[in-house]
């Protein structure tokens, strides 16, 4: 008798515990093989071949296999482990799943178009051989049609959508996937594989192990063992960047080295006791089902405004003010600390995105795409449903966005979130014997004190490149004017 085999591919879901398409495998399959595939598709095009993101799955990858043999020697299945391959997914997947002789790939599910459409292709490709494709979903507690209105559409709107996503969250989304329970279906490694180098996929070593970033399934456990007690101050802590109150946790849930579900039901059962923090950060993960079910039912946000008024958006060509911004030498104290820390580390505190994505395009008239690319290339967590929705969010195109005309004052929330400097002081140094007072805009002091602190606008610390009043009002000129006329086209108004 022919033993059934199955392929599962892993992808953004680094573990092996708590996982659908793993779990599904090793209940429908006799012999299971678990791969992951370095895509030269999506590494090719990084501009930087130092990127913190790499290192990092290169290093869950390894935890991963680790993981497996493990899971694999328990059941008594020995040589357990994880495929790896570097080339294009879509092939390397084709090809090993033939090679292996398998009778299906399961793997579990994405929600960007340009992974949709590698997916179609691989599976039209896979069942050209006879093979059938499955995915499952994992990296969201409810997605695409789970969570509709009453009139079956998507919604636009969080606050409702939290509601009926509250509702429908109930103990069988949370529960979690049994994977150890049949880990005896686990495969033995074919025969001379081998991991792949970091080096060998033409990547170099970043400032990583400096960071102390927790890496892979592991470094996950620490990070939630760390935050769990503090999650119940998360509602008030979490908006201060000088302080410890978040979880640190979104570069594993973009990578999935920890279950979305095992977080959710933590949050949950201390929010089901009155706990405050624990319900602001149950709404942070509905948050993020939000942005891929947005993603999921409106792909063309990549490119344009959820609001397609909003394309009509005038943003201004100001190469030396986008320059600035990027350099971080726009003369605002908090706004040049929040991008020297995600230069620096790859991270950015949450509230410190809203500060600099409204800077951009409300203080500098520059298009959110821009922006949103620029985080794309640097943050660890990038995800591009949340990178969107944040950046569309902020600049006032997007779903439940800020309205137009609420626009952030850097100055004012730096002196409600960074009070005592402590934040800025750790990234803008230059400034660091400047009181609280003014740290929070030099720009404001007189010159004779500037200097008794040792700094000199324009030398030490430039000079703010806008005057936030004059920019504030370009802004509400710039969004005025959007408003539809009886035929469907932007018409421009009298202000």
């Amino acid at each position: 008798m022919t033993t059934s085999s199955a392929l599962v591919w892993l992808r953004r879901d680094l573990r092996c515990d708590d996982h659908a398409a793993i779990y599904y495998a090793l209940r429908r399959f006799e012999k299971v093989y678990c791969a992951f595939v370095f895509d030269t598709d999506i590494l090719d095009a990084l501009p930087n071949k130092q990127d913190r993101r790499v290192e990092f799955i290169h290093a869950s990858v390894l935890q991963l296999h680790g993981a497996l043999k493990a899971l694999a020697a328990g059941s008594g299945v020995p040589d357990g482990g994880l495929i790896v391959r570097h080339g294009p997914a879509a092939e390397c997947i084709v090809q090993l799943a033939q090679s292996l002789g398998v009778q299906e790939v399961l793997t579990n599910r994405d929600y960007e178009p340009a992974a949709i459409t590698r997916d179609q292709r691989v599976a039209r490709d896979l069942n050209s051989l006879g093979i059938a494709f499955s995915d499952y979903k994992d990296q969201v507690l409810l997605d695409r049609d789970e969570v509709l209105t009453q009139t079956g559409k998507p919604y636009s709107v969080f606050t409702p959508y939290k509601r009926a996503w509250l509702q429908a969250l109930n103990d069988f989304q949370l529960k979690p996937y049994p994977v150890e329970r049949y880990a005896h279906h686990l495969a033995a490694l074919p025969a001379n594989e081998s991991m792949v180098a970091l080096e060998q996929l033409g990547f170099e070593r970043t400032n990583l192990r400096e960071l102390s970033m927790p890496v892979g399934t592991q470094g996950a456990k620490q990070l939630l063992k760390d935050f769990l007690p503090r999650m119940h101050a998360y509602q008030e802590a979490r908006d201060y960047p000088g302080r410890k109150g978040v979880s640190y946790l979104s570069v594993h849930l973009r990578f999935g080295t920890m279950s979305i579900r095992q977080l959710a039901r933590l949050a949950q059962q201390k929010a089901l006791y009155g706990d405050e923090g624990a319900q602001i950060w149950l709404s942070e993960l509905a948050w993020r089902d939000f942005y891929f079910m947005i993603l999921w039912h409106h792909p063309h946000v990549i490119t344009q405004s959820f609001r397609s008024e909003y394309d009509g958006v005038q943003w201004d060509d100001a190469p030396e003010l986008w320059q600035a911004w990027c350099e971080a030498r726009t003369g605002y104290p908090l706004v040049d600390a929040a991008m020297r820390q995600l230069h620096q580390t790859g991270y950015m505190h949450n509230r410190l995105r809203m500060v600099v994505a409204s800077f951009l395009t409300k203080d500098l008239g520059i298009d959110w795409r821009r922006g949103e690319r620029h985080f794309a290339e640097h943050l660890n967590d990038f995800d591009l449903s949340a990178n969107n929705g944040g950046w569309q969010w902020a600049a006032s195109t997007g779903c439940d966005a800020q309205p137009w005309f609420r626009i952030f004052n850097p100055v004012t929330q730096s002196q409600r979130f960074d009070p005592d400097g402590r934040f800025i002081r750790r990234y803008v140094p230059e400034l660091a014997r400047v009181p609280d007072k003014h740290i929070h805009f030099p720009a404001g002091m007189k010159p004779l004190k500037l200097h008794a602190c040792a700094v000199q606008l324009g030398q030490d610390y430039p000079h703010p490149i806008v005057d936030h009043a004059r920019a504030r009002q370009r802004t509400l000129m710039r969004f005025h004017f959007l408003k539809q006329d009886a035929t469907g086209g932007a018409t421009q108004l009298e202000i």
